[in-house]
This record gives structure tokens, C-alpha cells and sequence, in this order.
């Protein structure tokens, strides 16, 4: 049975009555000395908190699709196959994907329905092998409905790669934050680009820690995952813009830092980033490898890389958040942006959650058209 959907759910709820009936039932029943009996009834009391406490929390990780299966809550999923040491491409690739070897041959992918209520149907999912990265992990894909449409048969599409937090699954843009429920009709009104949407595992380590979503070396191969091996499977399964110009990534919270660093690390592979409450400094998340190397923090810090680039990266950044909560790192982008870098900073009221989030996928996917416009 799967961590998330309605099934589970419902077990819970069931469970609670269940937990509280059978303590009542058995209280006054309990034999034997004086310990035993306390210690049997002390026993029904934890019985009843945890099966209380374990129905809030499956309504809680339903909502907000926090852990998206049981290796993820339990820290016993490990999808780093093999840490290959990545080679980067001489003279830059200038486009998304693997294309140092052009003589490749594409892999093509076969995509099913994710199978999660919490998911609309029409997203689909593909386990990816990381040719490069040595990287396993599933990649969740939404068309836009131009896609499918014969006077679009000719068209190439603009991506998003679109990254959650940490710890985060890649179904939570689509699920929680219901962004392409949002954005289907604003595509077909013409208000948003009609940009294809991935969603990749970024949660990838079997000991719930944090990959920062950098190369870290003996350990994991995230970066070389999010900004080689998922573009190319999406160049190579779908009709898409090969150009930088046409490519962004977006993400909250831990996925906002993500979004920020990879934009500007790789401005020959994306053309935006978006970050919402996200952060500069990896410190910001104590479970974050990059976090707890201080080589690593330094050079993943996003105003580190700005600050730092040979020439300044033709990259546009919109980063929200509330002060104390992101606003500040995305003011101090903005006061290190040299042309033609720009940073648009938008400030935000609310908690840290999904609900301030879900509300800005309207705005931010309408100022990420003014940077990646429709084509006709």
C-alpha cells in the first residue's frame, strides 16, 4: 500500500476509532499485579496517541506531498547507482543536455500514469537511468495542450524544470501546488507560454540528507542529474526547444536555492530561475552535504557564483519571499546583478508552506513569459 493516496488514508482513520474502542473495551479488563495492569494501560494509551498521531500526519504529507513513498519517510531509498567522476564538456555545451557526444543515440523512454489521486491524470512519469550522472530516479512530465494539437505538429516547446524542496517529491508541484491545473487554462488563453513541465527526484540519498543539488564527489552526482541527464531525456522523448534561451528551472524552499544555483551556474543550459523562499547560503539547511563542507558551501552559495562568474550570466532570477525568509538573499542578488543578469524580487507574506507558493505559480509562470515567450 502506498504512503500517499486515499487508501492509506482511510486505514488511519479507521484505525483511531478502532485503537479507542479496543482501550475502552480492555481497560477495565486488564489482570495480574498492580505494574502489569498500569503498564498494559499506559500501553493502550501510547496504542491510541500513535494511531492519532499517524492519521494527522498522513493527512498532513497527503496535502503537502512532503514524502512521496515509504523509502523517502524512511530514509531507505538510495538512487545513486554508481558516482562516476563527470567530465565537463569542453568549450560548454551551450545547450541543455548531454551534447558533447552529438553522434548519440537518443534513449527513448516509456511513460505511464503516475497512479497518485493527488496527481491530475494527465501528468506522466518515466524511471530514468543518469547516462552521466550514475543518478536512477523517476521524472514526472505535463504537456502543455498545445502539445497535442495537429496545428502545434511542427512546434517545438520551452521547459521548466521544476524542483521541490527538501525533503520534497517530485509530485508536490503538480499535486500540492496544482500548477498545472493552474496553468492549463492560462496557456490556452494565451496569457502563459505553453512551457512543457519536469518535475525530477531530487530526494536521492538513502540517509535523508540533503544533495544540495550539487556534484559532490564519492557521493553523489546531483547537479550532473538535474542539468545533463533530465534535459536530455526530455530532448530526447519530446518536442522541444534545444536552445538555452528556451529552458528555465524553478523550485521552494531548498528547491528555490537549487533553481538559483543551477540557473547561474549553467546559464549555457537555462535562460531562468525562480526561487521561492529559497536561500544563498547552504547552512541555511543543516542536512545539506554541500552544508557540511566548507569548499562546497562556499562555491554552491548563488551569490558566491554570481559574484564570481568570469563575465555576468545572461540569466533572469525572480526570487520571493518574507524578510527573514529569502527576501534578503534575493535583494543581495539583486544588488550583485551586473548586466545582463537581472533579478526581480518580489516580497511575500505568510508562512513557509505550499499554500503562500501555490498562490504565486499564476504570477511567476506569467513574468517567466516575458523572459520565455510564445512562439508563433
Amino acid at each position: 500500500m502506498q504512503l500517499t493516496g486515499t487508501p492509506f488514508l482511510i486505514l488511519t482513520i479507521i484505525l483511531v476509532p478502532i485503537s479507542i474502542a479496543a482501550a475502552l473495551l480492555l481497560w477495565g479488563r486488564v489482570r495480574g499485579p498492580q505494574p502489569v495492569q498500569v503498564l498494559s494501560r499506559i500501553v493502550m494509551l501510547l496504542v491510541c496517541q500513535i494511531t492519532a498521531v499517524m492519521m494527522v500526519f498522513v493527512m498532513v504529507n497527503n496535502a503537502n506531498l512532503i514524502y512521496g513513498s515509504w523509502d523517502d519517510l524512511l530514509g531507505t531509498g538510495n538512487h545513486v547507482r554508481a558516482v562516476p567522476n563527470v567530465q565537463a564538456e569542453a568549450g560548454g555545451s551551450a545547450a541543455p543536455g548531454n551534447d558533447s557526444k552529438p553522434q548519440r543515440t537518443k534513449v527513448i523512454q516509456q511513460f505511464k500514469p503516475v497512479g497518485d489521486p493527488k496527481v491530475p491524470n494527465d501528468v506522466q512519469t518515466t524511471d530514468l537511468k543518469g547516462a552521466v550522472s550514475g543518478v536512477d530516479g523517476e521524472v514526472l512530465v505535463w504537456l502543455p495542450p498545445q502539445y497535442n494539437d495537429p496545428a502545434y505538429k511542427d512546434k517545438t516547446f520551452p521547459v521548466v524544470e521544476l524542483l521541490p524542496g527538501w525533503p520534497g517529491s517530485s509530485k508536490t508541484w503538480y499535486g500540492t501546488l496544482r500548477v498545472s491545473e493552474q496553468l492549463k487554462p492560462m496557456m490556452q488563453s494565451g496569457q502563459v507560454a505553453p512551457f512543457i513541465l519536469v518535475s525530477p527526484r531530487t530526494n536521492l540519498l538513502g540517509d535523508s540528507t540533503d544533495t544540495g543539488c550539487a556534484d559532490v564527489p564519492g557521493k553523489v552526482n546531483a547537479d550532473t542529474w538535474l542539468s545533463r541527464d533530465v534535459p536530455q531525456m526530455v530532448l530526447d522523448n519530446f518536442r522541444v526547444d534545444t536552445s538555452a534561451e528556451r529552458w528555465a528551472v524553478a523550485g521552494y524552499s531548498a528547491g528555490g536555492h537549487c533553481a538559483a544555483k543551477l540557473a547561474l551556474e549553467h546559464p549555457d543550459r537555462y535562460r531562468a530561475g525562480i526561487s521561492l523562499s529559497g536561500y544563498n547560503d547552504p547552512g541555511a539547511e543543516g542536512q545539506s552535504l554541500t552544508a557540511k563542507d566548507p569548499h562546497l558551501k562556499e562555491i554552491s552559495n548563488p551569490l558566491y557564483i554570481l559574484k564570481n562568474a568570469k563575465t555576468p550570466p545572461k540569466v533572469a532570477l525572480y526570487v520571493t519571499g518574507n524578510k527573514g525568509d529569502g527576501l534578503e538573499g534575493g535583494e543581495a542578488l539583486k544588488a550583485a546583478a551586473k548586466a545582463p543578469t537581472t533579478v526581480t524580487t518580489q516580497e511575500t507574506t505568510g508562512p513557509h508552506s505550499s499554500d503562500v507558493w501555490k498562490q504565486l505559480v499564476p504570477s511567476i509562470f506569467t513574468w517567466l513569459t516575458t523572459i520565455i515567450p510564445a512562439q508563433h
